[in-house]
């Protein structure tokens, strides 16, 4: 499912590329505060993430004049080591988006706690942003204010399950519920009932919804109990047991780098998990389609997608730089993130208004309610200092298990419980 994973980058860590280089633009008022040197603001991504930030600072711009933002469009394989390299020469960014790594930079000094700026601000990180307010956070400091985010959804076939006579997903299915659904929908060869769960937020979300975690409260790996042991189980057997999830072989047969998101489009599986970046591959569907809240199996529990804006330890002006963070997640400027049809704001106020429930370029009746009706069962991922680490455990400690050569998801964990508790005992 590797396109899959790119097109979701956009949003977090990895980003999709661009070409090679750092884009720079800039919008200047009449001075910067107590310095005349701009503020600096990275982010990574494709040329929609570039305009539309580049109209958020505009905005910035206009309402504050005396600031000067330069936006830096930094290549996604290399902006981890650019940011760090400029952060360690003392001239690191003002502002700098952030993902799931947040807490590699954290850890190592490398942001500057937000907690008292916030206040002395009067931004409110629960009233603004919900639950996720307090996401990007380590050793109970924040470090980083949400930007852009939005929940795993459900996109589904309507035409198909109204041939079959099942009614609409909602969050209360169960997995036994789920189950009956995708076979009733699976046509041997022709049509598969679900685009599967192989990637982490996917079955991390049935971990969750079955009372488990890869990381627990305390920081300790718990990625073989009992919960998660099953939750992944239930999810290999979607593919090699019911034959209701096309195998990776299945998927390679349909096309080179072929997942979900493509299959969903193509009307080759029925129900499809994923992030909001699906909907701009479903312009030309020939079908009937819409979204809906991810099922609960025992509790409802979902992955969020999305970004921060930190501010790093040797930015120049902090205080300018927040008021900058503050303006780029308020309303005014969080509206330009669904106009251009980038992503979901993370601002509840903007998700739950007219201008993203009914966005000028949709052309289908979606229910677009379904984000923030889905941001209330987001569950807090472990953003470890070992971040990146931790995934390449997982990639290998599961690579067998997704290839159905192990079917057993106990033993998959087991190793991978092992691995978990060295990377961080090694950390420690």
């Amino acid at each position: 499912m590797t396109l899959d994973r790119a097109q979701f980058s956009r949003r977090g860590f990895l980003g999709l590329g661009v070409a090679a280089g750092v884009i720079t633009l800039t919008a200047c008022g009449s001075g910067a505060g107590s310095s005349d040197d701009p503020l600096v603001m990275t982010v990574w991504g494709g040329e929609t993430d570039r305009a539309t930030y580049q109209k958020r600072i505009n905005l910035l711009v206009k309402k504050y004049p005396e600031l000067k933002v330069k936006l830096q469009l930094i290549p996604s394989d290399s902006y981890p080591q650019k940011v760090q390299t400029m952060i360690a020469g003392g001239n690191g960014p003002d502002i700098m988006q952030v993902a799931e790594n947040v807490n590699v930079y954290s850890s190592k000094n490398q942001l500057r706690p937000l907690d008292d700026l916030a206040k002395s601000a009067g931004l409110d990180l629960t009233e603004r942003f919900g639950t996720i307010g307090s996401l990007y956070s380590y050793e109970d400091k924040v470090y980083a204010i949400p930007d852009r985010s939005g929940a795993m959804i459900v996109y589904y076939n309507k035409t198909l399950f109204e041939k079959k006579g099942i009614k609409a997903p909602t969050a209360d299915w169960t997995w036994d519920d789920t189950l009956d659904a995708f076979k009733e929908l699976t046509e041997k060869g022709k049509t598969w009932g679900y685009g599967g769960a192989g990637w982490w937020p996917q079955w991390w979300s049935m971990a969750y919804q079955n009372g488990g975690a890869i990381i627990d409260a305390n920081g300790k790996p718990t990625a073989d109990s009992d919960e998660v042991v099953e939750a992944l189980q239930w999810v290999g057997d979607l593919i090699f047991k019911h034959g209701v999830v096309p195998t990776k072989a299945q998927y390679a047969d349909m096309g080179t780098d072929v997942g979900g998101d493509q299959a969903f489009a193509a009307g080759t599986v029925a129900v499809n998990a994923t992030g909001f970046w699906a909907i701009a591959g479903q312009a030309e569907s020939k079908f009937e389609w819409d979204i809906a809240p991810m099922w609960r199996g025992k509790k409802q529990a979902v992955a969020s997608f999305g970004s921060g804006l930190a501010i790093s330890r040797t930015a120049k002006n902090p205080n300018n730089a927040f008021k900058a963070i503050d303006f780029l997640t308020s309303p005014a400027a969080q509206q330009q993130i669904i106009a251009a049809a980038e992503d979901v704001p993370a601002n509840l106020e903007v998700q739950k208004s007219e201008a993203f429930l009914k966005p000028a370029w949709m052309k289908s009746d979606v229910n677009m309610g379904v984000f923030a009706e889905s941001s209330e069962f987001l569950f807090k991922a472990p953003f470890i200092p070992e971040w990146n680490e931790m995934l390449a455990a997982i990639d290998t400690a599961t690579a067998d298990f997704w290839l159905g050569k192990e079917r057993s998801a106990k033993k998959a964990l087991t190793a991978l419980q092992k691995n978990l508790e060295s990377i961080i005992k090694s950390a420690g």
